[in-house]
C-alpha cells in the first residue's frame, strides 16, 4: 500500500527520505540474541540509523508502530524475479521476449519489496534481466528490493539450467560458456568471466538435475569436481561467491568440497553431507516454499510435463525432512524461497514451513536477517536494528514470536531510510 506518510515536519510522498526519521517501536526484534527488547525509538538519519534506544519519544513527528514489532528489513537468499511458474511457464519461453519478462519482473520486485523483504539473493534469470532491474532499482527508477544477482545460472550442456532443454532439435542449438552452459575446466571458467562482464554480482552452478526443467533425471551429479573446482575459483578471483542448486547427495558433496558458498534446496543430504557443510562452513537455504509448492501441482493432470510431474511429486516432499535434519545437526541455515517457483510477494510464507519442522519463530526470523546478511557478506550494513547500519526496517503488528504467521502481514516498510509502506 502506497501512502503518504508525516516525517520530521514534513509530508512525504511515497518514496522520498527525510532527513531525519524517528520511529516509536511496540517490540524490537533483537537478532543476535532472537528476542524482543521492549519498546524502542529508533532514530535515522539519511540512510543509516543513528541510534535505537530503549523507550519511546512523545514528539509529534514521530512515526506510531507503538502496537508493533520492528524488524530488521527482511531477507531472501533464494529468488527468481525474472519469472513466475505456472500452466504457460514452458511455453513462455519460446513465446515471449526478454522485454516481456522484464516488464513483469517490475511488478514482482515490488511484490517483493511490500511483504518486507527488502534485500534478495537473484538466483538465475532470463536474458540477465535481473542486471538491468538491479540497476533501475539502485537509480530510483523503480521500485524493489536490494538485489544480489548471478544473473544467468551455469549448467552443463542438458543440465537443469540449460535454456534449450526442452525445445525441438532444430531450435536446441549448442549453448556455449556465454548462454551459461560450460562442459570442462576452461568452459567452467569463461562462463564465470563471462557472468562478470555481464556486470553479475554472485555465481549460481546447478550441482545436480533439477525439479522443474526438462529432463529426466532431478537428482544426478551434472559437474564433475574439478569443474566446480575451477568455477569456485575463478569466482573467488572475481570477488564472487557461488551457490549451488543441487538435490542428489553426490553432486552436493561435490560443490561443498569444491567451495560453494551455499547448497540451494539439499533436498537427498546425508550425514555425510551435513558434517561436511559443518567442516565448509556452507549455508543451507532450503526453499521450503518451492517443496510444498510442487508437491501440490504435480497432483494437478496436465499442470507440469509428464517428465516434470514425477520429479516433483517425490522430491518436493522430501525437503521439508531434510530441513529438520540439518537444522538439528547444526548447519548454517539462511533464508530463501525459490520465490518465482512459489508466488512473489508470498515470501513469508516460509516461516511457517521452518517453525513447522524444527525451527523456534526467532531461528526463523534470524535466518532472515543476520544469518543471511552473513551469507552475503552485508553484515556490517545489514540484519540488524543497531546504530551505524542502513535504514532497513520493517514492521508486524503484535509478537511474531508467539505467531509466527505475523510475518506474513508486514505493514511498514523502510528501506535505507525511506519508507515504502506504512498501512
Amino acid at each position: 500500500m502506497r501512502i503518504i506518510i508525516l516525517s520530521a515536519g514534513s509530508l512525504l510522498a511515497f518514496g522520498v527520505s527525510a532527513q531525519t526519521v524517528t520511529l516509536n517501536c511496540g517490540e524490537l526484534f533483537d537478532s543476535d540474541n532472537g528476542q524482543l527488547a521492549g519498546p524502542h525509538q529508533v532514530v535515522i538519519e539519511g540512510n543509516r540509523i543513528v541510534s535505537a534506544t530503549s523507550g519511546v519519544s512523545e514528539s509529534a513527528d514521530a512515526i506510531d508502530l507503538s502496537d508493533s514489532t520492528c524488524l530488521p528489513g527482511l531477507m531472501d537468499m533464494h529468488t527468481h524475479l525474472s519469472h513466475q511458474q505456472g500452466p504457460t511457464a514452458y511455453s513462455d519461453r519460446i513465446r515471449l521476449n526478454t522485454a516481456d519478462f522484464a516488464y513483469r519482473s517490475v511488478g514482482y520486485a515490488e511484490k517483493t519489496l511490500m511483504a518486507g523483504f527488502t534485500t534478495v539473493r537473484e538466483l538465475g534469470d532470463i536474458g540477465n534481466l535481473s542486471v538491468a532491474l538491479r540497476n533501475a532499482i539502485n537509480a530510483g527508477l523503480i521500485t524493489g528490493p536490494r538485489i544480489h544477482t548471478a544473473a544467468k545460472s551455469i549448467a552443463t550442456t542438458g543440465g537443469h539450467a540449460d535454456p534449450s532443454n526442452g525445445m525441438k532439435h532444430d531450435l536446441t542449438g549448442d549453448p556455449g560458456p556465454r548462454e551459461g552452459v560450460a562442459n570442462g575446466v576452461a568452459e567452467a571458467r569463461k562462463a564465470v568471466r563471462q557472468r562478470y562482464k555481464d556486470g553479475a554480482d554472485l555465481i549460481k552452478i546447478t550441482a545436480t538435475g533439477g525439479v522443474l526443467s526438462v529432463a529426466k533425471n532431478g537428482l544426478n551429479p551434472q559437474f564433475f569436481e574439478d569443474e566446480a573446482e575451477a568455477i569456485v575459483q575463478t569466482a573467488t578471483d572475481y570477488g564472487m561467491h557461488v551457490a549451488a542448486h543441487a538435490h542428489g547427495t553426490e553432486g552436493m558433496n561435490r560443490a561443498i568440497r569444491a567451495g560453494v558458498r551455499s547448497i540451494e534446496h539439499g533436498t537427498m543430504m546425508t550425514d555425510e553431507t551435513r558434517r561436511l557443510m559443518k567442516k565448509h562452513d556452507t549455508y543451507l537455504v532450503p526453499t521450503l516454499m518451492a517443496g510444498d509448492w510442487v508437491a501440490e501441482k504435480a497432483k494437478i493432470d496436465g499442470f507440469f510435463p509428464d517428465v516434470v510431474r514425477p520429479k516433483a511429486a517425490s522430491i518436493g516432499p522430501l525437503m521439508g525432512e531434510n530441513f529438520r535434519k540439518a537444522h538439528e545437526a547444526g548447519v548454517n541455515i539462511a533464508f530463501g524461497t525459490d520465490s518465482g517457483v512459489s508466488a512473489h510477494g508470498e515470501n513469508a510464507a516460509e516461516f511457517e514451513l521452518m517453525v513447522r519442522y524444527g525451527m523456534t519463530p526467532a531461528e526463523a526470523i534470524i535466518s532472515a536477517t543476520r544469518t543471511a546478511a552473513e551469507l552475503l557478506d552485508v553484515e556490517d550494513d545489514l540484519g540488524r536494528i543497531e546504530s551505524g547500519r542502513l535504514a532497513d526496517i520493517v514492521a508486524v503488528r503484535g509478537n511474531p514470536l508467539e505467531d509466527i504467521k505475523r510475518m506474513e502481514n508486514v505493514h511498514f516498510v523502510m528501506k535505507e531510510g525511506v519508507v515504502y509502506r506504512h498501512d
